[in-house]
């Protein structure tokens, strides 16, 4: 029998969906680098005007980014400037398949080693930090503050135990046309916060999200 024989009516849904938000994001991107936009700086100013630090958001707060794979809008430019305001930055790394992820320290500059999925992490001898914003790259989100991401759940998995532990903020980070009138979910899907892109803030539940924008 197939092995596809074993995949959930919801998961087939959720699998159609990631294909079509792939081809979404790559033509996104490529519209971007066509109009040689700076749709990474235009987000950074859009997240600082709402978590500026030292005001809406502590100096000392530890931010995990990630390091840019492929299409994904890239947190860098954001991450520089929280790093020049103070605060203490983070990459993920990948403990093991079915775990929550690892956050250790980095700053701009600092060595990396490639991970998993193509993307890079800083080395096991980074010193681990918990942090209090968690910057998300996605496939896919919907007004609900749902995302879409690769399948692999590390995500979820880390956003529950953070929560479980204590307050933290997941800010999702797309370009604006990621955004799809409903992302398939399911028991252990953690919703985020908030997301920003290019065209402004999307507030979770916000009636201004019919349009996608605050």
């Amino acid at each position: 029998m197939p092995a596809d024989s074993a995949i959930s009516p919801l998961q087939e849904e959720k699998r159609a969906l990631r294909k079509a938000a792939k081809a979404a994001r790559t033509l996104a991107a490529q519209r971007e680098r066509a109009a040689k936009g700076d749709a990474a700086g235009v987000l950074r100013d859009h997240f600082l005007a709402r978590f500026l630090p030292g005001k809406t958001l502590a100096e000392e707060i530890v931010v995990s980014g990630y390091w840019p794979m492929g299409d994904e809008i890239d947190p860098r430019p954001l991450m520089a400037a929280l790093d020049a305001f103070g605060c203490r930055l983070a990459l993920p790394a990948i403990r093991a398949a079915g775990q929550p992820l690892d956050f250790r320290a980095w700053r701009p500059g600092d060595a990396l080693q490639p991970a998993g999925f193509g993307t890079q992490e800083p080395p096991a001898t980074a010193e681990a930090l918990r942090p209090g914003l968690l910057l998300v790259p996605l496939l896919a989100f919907d007004g609900a503050g749902y995302r879409l991401g690769y399948g692999g759940g590390f995500y979820d998995r880390s956003l529950a135990l953070l929560r479980k532990a204590g307050d933290i903020l997941a800010v999702g980070l797309a370009y604006a046309d990621q955004q799809v009138p409903a992302v398939p979910r399911e028991a252990t899907d953690q919703p985020l916060d908030l997301v920003v892109t290019e065209g402004g803030v999307v507030v979770p539940g916000a009636a201004a999200n019919q349009d996608g924008q605050e």
